[in-house]
């Protein structure tokens, strides 16, 4: 089974590349499941809608991750509680909207994909990201597990991956929007890699026009931040999954 995994949508220009570039790549690396990370999809890179979430579905997703911007929009929480592969962090409070798992069926297999936010600098402090991944893998019956892991810490990362090494087939990281250098396979058979980077103008300072971004760390006042439109790629890793359930292969991908 192969496995593809996309970086953060940024933004119209994250939107528009990938609609244009995900069914394409998807056929280049013969992908069976793909999950996408929309929590930045909105025009501003802020939240999602059902629209976009909608868009991203058509363009090829079969999952839909989220993260610290899920209820940016709140238009969307209604959707989440309607649509079973648009996922909100598990370790969110169980009375929020939506869900943080999903199992579907691929290649006559039961995979469970499941979007978990970490709690190093974030501005929203969830529950126990490493005891919500246990509670998943004890009660959530399926042959393989997947987790997007959405967080800011390179450390945080790394420590779920080898939480989940040799009981998840694949833990990729999300939010910080750079891709990193460190895809691999750890030694239980667990795809690992600490950021998939995004899907946007990656001539930016992580998807906002590089200008603002300056601007504000100079001390200047800036207009709201716009998503770049320059560059435009769509960044993720593909994994290999054998019959075991297990991670034989894991690569970064890039197309612009």
């Amino acid at each position: 089974m192969i496995v593809l995994a996309i970086g953060d949508v940024v933004g119209d220009p994250g939107m528009d590349v990938l609609y244009r570039c995900l069914r394409p790549l998807k056929k280049q690396v013969g992908a069976d499941l793909t999950v996408v990370n929309g929590e930045n999809a909105t025009p501003m890179g802020r939240g999602i809608a059902p629209s976009q979430a909608e868009e991203i579905f058509d363009a090829g997703a079969d999952v839909i991750t989220l993260g610290n911007h899920t209820f940016a929009n709140r238009q969307i929480c209604d959707y989440l509680d309607e649509q079973p592969n648009i996922l909100r962090p598990l370790n969110y409070p169980a009375r929020q909207p939506g869900r943080g798992y999903t199992v579907v069926e691929c290649r006559g297999r039961q995979v469970c994909v499941c979007n978990l936010q970490g709690r190093v600098d974030m501005n929203y402090i969830p529950s126990d990201p490493f005891a919500a991944a246990d509670w998943l893998l004890e009660n959530v019956k399926a042959d393989l597990y997947l987790v997007d892991f959405h967080g800011e810490a390179t450390s945080e990362k790394q420590a779920m991956g080898w939480h989940l090494n040799g009981r998840a087939a694949a833990v990729w990281g999300t939010h910080t929007h750079v891709p990193t250098a460190d895809v691999r396979v750890l030694p239980g058979g667990t795809g690992y890699i600490t950021d998939l980077g995004m899907t946007g103008g990656v001539e930016s300072v992580i998807g906002v026009r590089w200008e603002q971004s300056v601007r504000m760390f100079r001390g200047e006042l800036t207009e709201r931040f716009k998503p770049s439109d320059r560059d435009c790629r769509v960044q993720g890793a593909v994994f290999e999954i054998d019959q075991q359930g297990k991670c034989i292969g894991a690569r970064r991908v890039e197309l612009r």
